[in-house]
């Protein structure tokens, strides 16, 4: 089966010569530690698949044999739960691949379409050079995307997602059984236990009931681990500078600042990402910081931690305890000082590791890459606008009408004309605050700049591709009255202090204006300049300005007939009868030069021009 989706351009794949382009992508970083260190703060995720791994590598020829046979192709180079691969395979040719050296990644990954990895494949830039533009998706099962160089995804604009909620629950419940494990001594006992010894009164753990929980990061995973530890009769505070107070206090945490959190917890919880700002946030300051006989908590991201500081805050007794699910460098090497410490409980990154995680991530990852492969933009989407599915599926039409458009206006530019600002405006009558028009913004750069330039433009580095060629694009929303259920009215694009081969597309300012509406789910061109038109933007459109007279309309449709084009749509509009006039037709297929010169030579067609759409 072929995935050949409503979205389709949204992410359709590049030729295989296209070239990486750049743009860093949005950090969501903010003010983690005042004063010290920018953070942003959210969860984690890991998983665990199993595939079945082929007995060879298929070689080029098989894999260009696969393409050819209509289906993409997945690299998967972890193990998954078994639910993951086998909803790939419905609709994709899938490669397990597991521990494949750098190397090796890099040699395989130009013939694959998607990549599904967990957090031990590191997909580098040189990764994303390698595939030549070919790979479209790279799909984190889990939460966590530091192994994933998102810049280098961007510039090559390849989409990255994730799977942010399978194991939201399973990554809370083992943050709590840590918590109880390393409070009342656990694992420590146990050990002593089995060594023959019987250490009731070394192993005095202490209470729940009453103690301040710190969450650090009130994201999916802090919430819910939240909502646990008040059952156990915790005292829960949190900081988080993105989260809303009001869903905080709707379970009973406080929000409190990072100097605060640290200072009067009696447990703090770790549920962060790792981000360049948040990298070694818990060092000897903080620490020092801290409420002496503090006990941690980190089943976020090991690099959060200066390790070496944490270490010898257990050593001096400002922090009691510590549990860690997550290292540094995993696995730690076999003589860590923190892993053999005696007063650290550790596990081997376990997390997301219950058999329910496990094949709940490996589907949620495979429908996120399977739909991005479909043209799909993710809900869970790292590297490109977050914008929810209902946003798109509402979007959906007036995305095509974006693209049709900026792929019209681009047209109209005189050759040498250089294009540097581009206005977009929307006509609806909801508030703005309630208009999410970053898909479309998108969408009308991709239809500028492809038509006139070697890049690929996907709404992953619209924007950045846009900026590398100097294009200003500004957004204007024009409030109407009227009911808000229909999203946007219109969509026009002006293109500022360029010079036009169509003289009938320029404004009254001198600017080239188009204007399109959805109607029936279809895209329309509605205005050419000053001129009202009315035709559907599918297939290519041929527009000429004459003198309004009777019989232009059929000669120009006596001479398509002839040269055996089809006119699917016509439309005039006018400034008043007997004046200027532009004729609007939408034709199957690209006319004959012959065509287009004979509508030329008819004596009172002023000028004319063919867009390709």
């Amino acid at each position: 089966m072929a995935l050949a989706p409503p979205l389709c351009h949204l992410l359709a794949a590049p030729p295989p010569s296209t070239s990486a382009a750049a743009d860093a992508a949005h950090d969501h970083a903010g003010a983690l530690a005042p004063h010290r260190r920018a953070s942003p703060l959210r969860r984690r995720g890991r998983l665990f698949l199993a595939c079945r791994v082929p007995a060879a590598a298929p070689s080029a020829r098989g894999v260009a044999a696969e393409a050819a046979a209509g289906r993409p192709t997945v690299l998967v180079t972890e193990k998954l739960g078994d639910a993951g691969p086998e909803l790939l395979r419905r609709f994709a040719n899938v490669d397990c691949a597991y521990e494949l050296t750098a190397e090796e990644l890099r040699a395989k990954v130009s013939l694959v379409d998607a990549l599904v990895v967990r957090s031990a494949t590191r997909v580098t830039r040189e990764v994303f050079e390698a595939a030549r533009g070919r790979l479209r998706v790279v799909g984190r099962a889990g939460v966590g995307i530091d192994n994933v160089d998102l810049q280098a995804a961007t510039e090559a604009g390849c989409l990255v997602v994730n799977a942010p909620t399978a194991n939201t629950v399973a990554a809370a419940e083992h943050a709590i059984a840590l918590l109880a494990a390393m409070a009342r001594n656990v694992a420590q006992a146990d050990a002593s236990l089995k060594a023959g010894k019987w250490q009731r009164n070394k192993y005095v753990g202490v209470s729940l009931v009453g103690k301040t929980l710190a969450i650090m990061g009130f994201g999916k995973v802090g919430s819910e681990v939240a909502r646990r530890a008040k059952g156990l009769g915790m005292d829960i505070i949190s900081h988080d500078p993105y989260a809303p107070v009001d869903r905080a206090r709707a379970i009973g945490v406080d929000l409190v600042s990072f100097d605060e959190a640290i200072s009067t917890a009696d447990f703090i919880s770790l549920h962060m990402p790792l981000t360049p700002s948040t990298a070694k946030l818990f060092d000897d300051e903080t620490f020092a910081n801290m409420k002496k006989g503090v006990r941690i908590i980190n089943v976020a991201r090991g690099g959060v931690v200066d390790e070496d500081a944490l270490l010898r805050a257990l050593d001096n007794g400002t922090v009691s305890q510590a549990a860690l699910d997550v290292f540094t460098e995993e696995p730690p090497p076999k003589d860590s000082k923190l892993v053999h410490h005696e007063h650290v409980t550790v596990t081997p990154h376990l997390g997301a590791s219950t058999s329910e995680a496990q094949e709940g991530v490996a589907l949620e990852i495979a429908e996120a890459v399977l739909g991005a492969l479909k043209g799909e933009l993710a809900a869970t989407a790292v590297n490109a606008p977050m914008v929810p599915a209902e946003v798109l599926s509402e979007l959906s039409p007036y995305v095509v009408l974006a693209e049709k458009l900026g792929r019209l206006v681009v047209q109209l530019v005189a050759g040498g004309s250089g294009i540097k600002g581009v206005k977009i405006g929307y006509s609806s009558s909801r508030d703005p605050d309630d208009l999410d028009t970053r898909v479309l913004r998108a969408m009308v750069t991709k239809g500028i700049i492809e038509p006139i330039s070697s890049a690929f433009v996907n709404i992953v580095n619209a924007d950045y591709v846009a900026k590398q060629r100097g294009l200003r694009i500004s957004e204007e929303r024009i409030l109407l009255d009227g009911s808000p259920e229909i999203p946007i009215d219109s969509i026009q694009v002006h293109l500022a202090n360029v010079e036009s081969k169509f003289a009938g597309a320029l404004s009254d300012e001198g600017d080239i204006r188009v204007e399109g509406e959805v109607k029936d789910g279809k895209p329309h061109l509605t205005l050419v300049g000053p001129f009202s038109v009315d035709v559907s933007l599918e297939g290519n459109l041929i527009l000429c300005r004459q003198v309004d007279q009777p019989g232009i309309i059929g000669k120009v449709g006596s001479i398509l007939g002839k040269m055996n084009v089809n006119v699917n749509f016509m439309s005039v509009g006018r400034t008043a009868p007997g004046k200027q006039a532009i004729m609007a037709i939408g034709v199957d297929e690209e006319p004959e030069k012959e065509a287009l010169k004979l509508i030329g030579d008819i004596p009172s067609v002023e000028e004319f021009v063919f867009i390709k759409l």
